[in-house]
């Protein structure tokens, strides 16, 4: 196995002996063989137009590679012949057979056979020229990122046919053996664009079923009776749960990135929707321990469970591991069975925290932050977010939300936030000085305070008193930095580490383009920033 496409990766160059995220070989060269198996559908696709069936089985095809969401060998399997059938199925629509090795793809019949065949397939097999092959991998990276926003979208009925178009052309693309290094930087500068139009999909999706987020205080303690807790990203599947579990004396927690679901009229209406339970995904196993409830994953961050819960853990939509229970569908009787039969929760009431402000919360008071600017109150906004993760280093973000002086208003979305969301930093004239924008599928949100700003001031988003320090653990963030170097906005601070996947050519090509840095300290780049 190689994989080097989270910012775990294992010496600061790539896991080849076991995945940190916990993947196994077998897992990892699954993956690698259902990437191939996607660029060959992607090349009869292309040849057949828009199809609903092809283009949904692309994006869960691209999802399932994610960063700690599918980690089941034999549903990697399952899904890689699912994709011989439907590039089989496109051949035959488009009435040719494409003479190249991808098109004639076709997988072995047992997992052996496909892990085999998947050692083939790996990143190093992507090109000779590594500075193309590092673009690619940011191309590919890009994809999955933006496959997991608008599968959300599309779970809540939302698509987009040229966004779709996008998909199946990167795939192809990166197939063939004419295109150069700038023909890759294109791809992946239009892969930025279209995750504009998918995140924009997504905001429209949440607020047309949920209405618009509003500043929100949520509780960190515990409610005493019966509980499940609701980890990943999908609104959907939780509004499921709490339609089905209402009434029946189970009060429903959120972790990590749900969190912001307290902010959403349509979500926060549900009086069991009773708090947050623990921190980001990476803390997981002490706090799934001490939760005596049911627990479910409804997209990606699961990592290894432990035996002192994995009877508790129950998996849906993309998500798996090996010997944990699937919900398929929309019935959550076996999970709500498995609270009722559980220990309850004790009452312990904690601090509260305040969600929920999204672009359209923020803007319903622009003419106070702008106010606010222009008599000085407030001297700079910082966007401090993204990915949190285990690796070493990510202290730097607490002390540099702890650190940013007093007139400064802090935006933070994604569960980066965990780092200092707790903290408190007062407010500016009644503005809340950290401002909690929502989800990593909320990144749409900050853009468009940005951009709402920018509008105001009559300048360029550069020209504010913004700067971006983001964090990245996996692909997600990879598809936000292309949405904000295609929007042209430059000076980003980007750490713990740079991707191993970067070659020094590329990133000599993004610091001399956009000007990107890695952080350095807190202090060092406060200073450098505010001058």
């Amino acid at each position: 196995m190689f994989c080097n496409q989270c910012e775990q990766a294992a010496n600061g160059t790539g896991c080849n002996v076991f995945g940190v995220c916990g993947k196994n070989p077998q897992v990892a060269v699954l993956q690698d063989h259902l990437l191939y198996g996607l660029k060959s559908l992607a090349l009869y696709a292309g040849k057949v137009g828009r199809n609903s069936e092809i283009d949904r089985f692309t994006i869960e095809g691209l999802f399932s590679t994610v960063t700690n969401v599918d980690f089941d060998p034999a549903c990697i399997a399952g899904l890689i012949r699912r994709c011989y059938e439907l590039k089989e199925k496109a051949r035959n629509m488009a009435g040719v057979s494409i003479p190249c090795d991808v098109a004639a793809w076709r997988p072995a019949d047992d997992i052996d056979g496909m892990v085999a065949q998947g050692e083939r397939y790996g990143i190093n097999s992507q090109h000779t020229n590594e500075d193309i092959r590092s673009v690619i991998e940011i191309l590919m990276y890009g994809l999955k990122g933006m496959a997991a926003y608008m599968d959300h979208a599309m779970i809540l009925g939302k698509t987009d046919d040229d966004v779709m178009a996008f998909f199946q052309k990167a795939l192809a693309a990166t197939t063939d053996p004419n295109l150069g290094l700038m023909d890759f930087v294109s791809l992946a500068m239009e892969c930025g664009k279209q995750n504009l139009t998918v995140m924009g999909l997504l905001n429209n999706a949440h607020t047309d079923a949920y209405g618009h987020p509003v500043p929100t205080p949520v509780q960190l303690g515990t409610k005493a009776g019966k509980a499940i807790l609701v980890s990943g990203h999908d609104l959907k599947m939780l509004e499921e749960l709490l339609k089905q579990t209402e009434g029946k004396g189970i009060n429903i927690y959120t972790h990590g990135e749900m969190l912001p679901a307290h902010g959403y009229p349509g979500l926060k209406k549900y009086s069991h929707l009773v708090g947050n339970y623990g921190g980001a995904w990476q803390d997981q196993a002490k706090e799934f321990a001490a939760f005596p409830g049911a627990i479910i994953f409804n997209t990606n961050c699961i990592q290894r469970p432990a035996d002192s819960y994995i009877d508790r853990l129950f998996t849906w939509g993309l998500v798996a591991w090996p010997g944990v229970r699937h919900i398929d569908g929309w019935d959550f009787s076996p999970v709500i069975n498995k609270a009722l039969e559980s220990p309850s929760l004790p009452e312990n009431p904690g601090k509260e925290i305040l969600t929920g402000f999204g672009h359209n919360a923020v803007l319903g008071v622009a003419d106070k932050v702008i106010a606010a600017v222009k008599n000085g109150a407030i001297k700079h906004f910082f966007l401090v977010g993204g990915c949190d993760g285990a690796k070493s280093g990510r202290n730097y973000y607490t002390e540099f939300a702890e650190k940013a002086p007093k007139d400064t208003v802090i935006l933070t979305l994604a569960c980066g936030k965990y780092r200092f969301n707790k903290l408190d930093f007062g407010d500016i004239g009644g503005i809340p000085r950290l401002l909690d924008v929502g989800q990593c599928n909320d990144a749409y949100s900050a853009i468009q305070i940005a951009v709402a700003l920018a509008d105001a001031f009559k300048c360029g988003v550069n020209d504010l008193p913004l700067s971006i320090v983001l964090s990245w653990y996996e692909q997600k963030a990879v598809v936000i930095l292309l949405t904000l170097l295609h929007l042209g906005i430059k000076n980003i601070k980007l750490g713990p580490t740079l991707p191993a996947f970067i070659t020094p050519n590329v990133l000599n090509f993004l610091v001399e383009n956009f000007n990107i840095g890695p952080i350095t300290t807190a202090e060092a780049d406060l200073k450098a920033i505010l001058g």
